[in-house]
């Protein structure tokens, strides 16, 4: 009698573990319960495998949290969730589920810095960016710079612009730290393999006219161009007298229109006051018009005014210029 009554617990044990067994993997290969858009989900660091298990359940999406744990533990996947943000598709299993948050493979976010803005710009963009961690609201341009390692350094042009991708919680500050980098990178690689005899100093001062260049125009195959003008005015000695430089100057008192007594104020970005360059860059100048700045096109042309179409007329001479300013500027 003992021994039947062990063999029908063994036999009744047997079938249970079948049947938990059977269920475990049916639960693990049947699409979960996912809105046909799929759902962002945030696994917070520190979250055990059970608290996530328990979660998923409570919000509809998992059938069983015992079930996914039980699944985590026998395939030896329990300790190695990662932290981060995901995207649940729509017809993900639980066998899928778990070997996407042992992936790490998390939700990418975006943030494009455009050529041409200002580092109050990138500031304005970053603060606006919900995925970003805030930590420097309230800081000065000098405190947000220091807390990057360079205390006195200018901020205005050392940030490149370009796409970025991160993941949720990234700190503003390690975005603006890898934006730097990449600027002080390219700026290393183009000045290292820059044309002979150009009448700039330091990678800095290609910085500096790089960044004019990106605000006179937006036309990628005219930067050569007009960078070559800025060249051959700084060789002859002449003042660059650029437009971009006048505004930056200005500041907020700049309502749109350039005035002749603007060209006149004193301040050490106006280029029609002082010759050579300006202190520091005016805007974040993009790699084509770094490598124009180190490789500027040749010619003799000295003066260029827009012709209201996008493009530049370029002239050698002042009386062209003056006539292609009345062409296109003054309509006469």
């Amino acid at each position: 009698m003992f021994y039947r009554l062990i063999g029908i617990l063994v036999l009744g044990g047997s079938f249970a573990l079948a049947w938990v067994m059977m269920s475990l993997n049916s639960f693990s290969s049947n699409p979960m319960q996912l809105p046909d858009a799929g759902v962002s989900y945030e696994l917070m660091p520190g979250s055990s495998l059970s608290a996530v298990a328990r979660d998923l359940e409570q919000r509809g999406y998992l059938e069983s949290a015992f079930y996914f744990q039980l699944m985590a533990r026998l395939d030896g996947q329990a300790s190695r969730i990662q932290a981060g943000e995901y995207h649940l598709a729509s017809g993900l299993t639980p066998k899928s589920l778990l070997a996407l948050l042992v992936s790490g493979r998390v939700v990418s976010h975006t943030l494009t810095l455009v050529e041409g803005w200002s580092f109050q710009q990138v500031l304005v963009a970053v603060a606006g960016h919900q995925a970003l961690k805030k930590t420097l609201s309230g800081l000065s341009d000098e405190e947000i710079m220091a807390k990057l390692g360079f205390p006195d350094m200018h901020p205005e042009g050392r940030f490149l612009p370009d796409t970025y991708h991160f993941p949720k919680g990234t700190s503003d500050l390690d975005f603006l730290r890898r934006a730097h980098r990449a600027m002080e990178q390219l700026l290393a690689r183009e000045w290292a393999s820059r044309e002979p005899d150009l009448p700039l100093k330091s990678p800095y001062e290609a910085l500096i006219i790089a960044s004019i260049v990106e605000k006179e125009t937006g036309r990628a195959e005219e930067r050569p161009e007009i960078a070559g003008v800025f060249i051959r005015r700084l060789r002859k000695g002449m003042r660059l007298q650029t437009d971009p430089t006048v505004i930056y100057g200005m500041g907020k008192a700049f309502n749109g229109n350039i005035r002749r007594s603007d060209l006149r104020q004193d301040t050490p970005y106006n280029t029609y006051v002082h010759g050579g360059l300006p202190p520091t860059p005016i805007s974040m100048p993009g790699a084509d018009a770094l490598h124009a700045v180190l490789h500027p096109a040749e010619g003799k042309s000295l003066y260029f005014v827009a012709k209201g179409d996008g493009y530049h007329h370029f002239s050698d001479t002042l009386a062209e210029h003056n006539k292609a300013v009345r062409k296109y500027q003054l309509k006469r």
